[in-house]
């Protein structure tokens, strides 16, 4: 007999070449892809299988392997479309040890805002960069930052600790070039002895008048300047008719709390901001931030108007949705991995299992999955939703009802092992038509990968014996369907994936969770741009 090994027809299929986090075979990605990877969908915090710190080192070994000029051009991506924030200022970090001129082009398009400096510089003091000291070009850049802001706008950005803006003050030691930034400076550090009101900005002086009881005036500033103040119901409309659309999306409890809503007027003042597509667009949502939001007013302290209009505001978020020709499959995960939350959670702990406490978003990766599924089916009505864990869950959504609703419906489900071939495979034994399959997963595989034993070696912790079971699954639906795409969209940081675009110019990897992920995906479908359609729209970024 013939030795199978060397004449298997499957053999054109790619091999696996790692194993992932979860112990399945899967694909390695480029350094590049993998920095890209982590830099939209890691938050330095502790998922599911990986620790902050596995992140950090992880990102940290990447940018050994890539040019700086690509460093800068991930993190402004990261920031500008991807709409991260410890990403990109720990990659502008890394910047200041390996290149300092790349950095001055990528500095201003990433900090972007007080929040933003103050990352930047906590993370830059603590060494894990290569360096402690800003030096003089990096304090340039930083004092510069400071410079460009207005008065008023120097100090409504003021707000948040550790470090806080005045900790950043006191380490650059800027020079003020008019008197009322020198008393601006003297009052934000603490100094009262050199603090003359006289000098003091427009709005620092209301909120100090506010602050004395000497003016009912609500200034207008962040919400958290005024939280720990005691306010009367007549203060907090005035918050809230001022707040940013941001603030409200993340406060509708709390204005339910000191009665904001007994005012018709404002309940249509704040549904109209919710719903308000320019605010949106300003404020960079991530699609499932309203998710939650709707989540946590499910109470019935909140208006129903304001649940309507998080309703309208989620179909604007995700406007990039396309609209794809032909028949189009979506595959979300919701396997117990999904159950991590999406940001991960700050907390030291042991990785895994599942066990998340403290800081940690309410929002899982499986509340993702189901609002991008939820999102693909309202913009395609024909498409059809397969969720899987360990095997293909049967559940039918109709393509009428709200994103919402249809999310809330696939996030329900959870739990069971990962089995990212079930839903392809599923589709094979029916022989199914189709031109676009789209996964929402976080690509930890593994139970198809340890199951796959015949006679070809391809188990978990054995690489390069097989291809996985995604992948010939994959090649048995291009037989019937030779034109079809097949994306991957991740949603956690990682360094592989069950399906790989190598050699494979029909299938993308694109990691993230903000909507724009789906400009990248209408390009790659639509265009025929080929497996590197991602890496190269992020080397496209103007530094």
């Amino acid at each position: 007999m013939a030795n199978k090994r060397l004449f298997d027809t499957r053999a054109a299929t790619a091999q696996t070449d790692t194993v992932n986090e979860s112990g399945g075979v899967a694909y390695q990605f480029t350094p590049k892809h993998a920095l890209a990877q982590y830099a939209v969908t890691g938050c330095l915090s502790n998922t599911y299988y990986a620790s902050a710190k596995d992140q950090l080192d992880k990102v940290l070994e990447l940018c050994n392997d890539v040019d700086p000029e690509f460093i800068g051009k991930v993190a402004v991506y990261a920031r500008q479309k991807g709409y991260m924030k410890d990403m990109p200022a720990l990659l502008a970090c890394v910047l200041a040890s390996k290149d300092v001129a790349v950095l001055k082009r990528v500095f201003p398009k990433v900090i972007d805002n007080g929040k933003m400096l103050r990352t930047f510089a906590q993370i830059l003091r603590s060494g894990v960069t290569g360096r402690k000291s800003f030096g003089s070009s990096v304090k340039k850049l930083m004092i510069s930052w400071l410079d460009k802001q207005t008065d008023d706008g120097l100090f409504k950005q003021s707000v948040g600790n550790n470090p806080s803006m005045a900790d950043v003050i006191k380490m650059l030691h800027p020079k003020p070039t008019t008197k009322s930034r020198e008393t601006l400076y003297a009052y934000l550090i603490g100094k009262k002895e050199k603090v003359n009101k006289r000098y003091l900005p427009a709005v620092v002086k209301q909120y100090e008048a506010f602050k004395e009881g000497k003016t009912k005036e609500v200034p207008d500033i962040s919400f958290l300047f005024l939280a720990s103040l005691e306010l009367d119901r007549d203060a907090w409309i005035e918050i809230a008719r001022n707040a940013s659309w941001q603030t409200v999306r993340m406060n509708l409890n709390t204005f339910a709390r000191h009665d904001v809503y007994e005012s018709p007027e404002m309940i249509k003042l704040l549904a109209d901001k919710l719903r308000d597509g320019n605010e949106i667009r300003r404020a960079r949502v991530f699609p499932y931030q309203l998710l939650a939001a709707y989540m946590n007013t499910e109470d019935g302290n909140v208006p129903r108007e304001l649940r309507n209009a998080l309703q309208d505001a989620m179909e604007i978020a995700v406007s990039n949705v396309p609209a794809f020709d032909g028949q189009v499959f979506c595959f979300p995960d919701v396997s117990g991995s999904m159950s991590s939350p999406v940001t991960g959670d700050r907390d030291e702990e042991q990785k895994g299992r599942g066990k998340h406490k403290g800081s940690a978003s309410k929002v899982r990766c499986i509340d993702v999955a189901a609002l991008m599924a939820a999102s693909v089916l309202r913009r395609n009505p024909s498409a059809e939703v397969i969720p899987f864990e360990g095997h293909v869950v049967d559940l039918k959504l109709n393509p009428r009802d709200s994103i919402m609703t249809n999310a809330e419906k696939l996030a329900s489900i959870g739990g069971g092992s990962t089995n990212c071939s079930a839903p392809l495979a599923l589709l094979n034994q029916r022989r199914a038509k189709g031109d676009v399959c789209m996964y929402v997963s976080d690509q930890e595989s593994w139970i198809d990968g340890k199951a796959h034993t015949s006679g070809y070696g391809c188990y978990a912790g054995h690489r390069g014996a097989a291809a996985t079971a995604t992948m010939e699954q994959w090649e048995q639906f291009r037989k019937r369907n030779p034109d079809a795409k097949l994306v991957c969209i991740d949603v956690q940081a990682n360094d592989s994936t069950q399906a790989t675009g190598k050699k494979h110019p029909e299938i993308l990897n694109v990691g993230g969770f903000s909507d724009q992920v789906f400009n990248v995906v209408d390009a790659f479908v639509k265009n025929d741009l080929g497996s590197q359609r991602w890496i190269d729209e992020i080397e496209s970024t103007v530094l």
